[in-house]
């Protein structure tokens, strides 16, 4: 391998420091522009923190307090209409009452109990009911509509209506089947 010559040396040295001053020159200027842009942007925020009291945040403070005790209460609210007895002798009534001003025959009605359902928003009693009617098909509906407005906690979970069909002159009444959970508020 061939030496590089003294001037070589100096010629290659000096070139490497112009490149690496060149370099560090870059980034100081760089850094000069990103500080100036952030001291801009702190004091366009500081700016903006001046335009608006304290009373304002304070005022805005209580006033989402305010709404959270709001919400808390209508929570409350709820809770306390979920917390409704779910007894199945009152659910029976009303259910035969429901079916007698629809004018409907209440041909069957079943219950497996009441069980317990750990949901999102706690724990519920619920009560699985199945009820057989009979009647008129648009009593039949109004029924169904009725017995869903009587238990506002309530899910009925299905209904089948049938209108049997005519044979020899005698029909059979319609009737409508239905699956009922009522739901009562336990606690958390």
């Amino acid at each position: 391998m061939k030496k590089l010559s003294r001037k070589a040396s100096i010629f290659l040295g000096v070139g490497i420091l112009v490149v690496f001053g060149a370099s560090l020159g870059m980034l100081y200027s760089q850094e000069g522009q990103e500080q100036s842009q952030l001291s801009q942007e702190l004091d366009v925020a500081q700016l903006r923190l001046d335009k608006h009291s304290p009373d304002e945040f304070s005022f805005q403070i209580r006033e989402l307090e305010w709404r959270l005790a709001q919400t808390e209460v209508q929570v409350n609210s709820a809770k306390a209409r979920l917390r409704q007895s779910v007894d199945s002798i009152e659910v029976t009534e009303t259910l035969f009452e429901v079916a007698a001003a629809h004018e409907l025959e209440m041909v069957e009605i079943s219950s497996s109990g009441l069980s317990s359902e750990d949901l999102d928003s706690g724990v519920y009693s619920v009560l699985l009911l199945t009820a057989v009617v009979e009647g008129d098909v648009s009593h039949l509906v109004d029924f169904v509509l009725e017995v869903g407005r009587e238990f506002p906690t309530g899910v009925i979970e299905s209904v089948e209506i049938a209108v049997p069909a005519v044979i020899g002159g005698e029909s059979a009444q319609p009737s409508a089947t239905l699956s009922l959970r009522i739901y009562s508020y336990q606690g958390d």
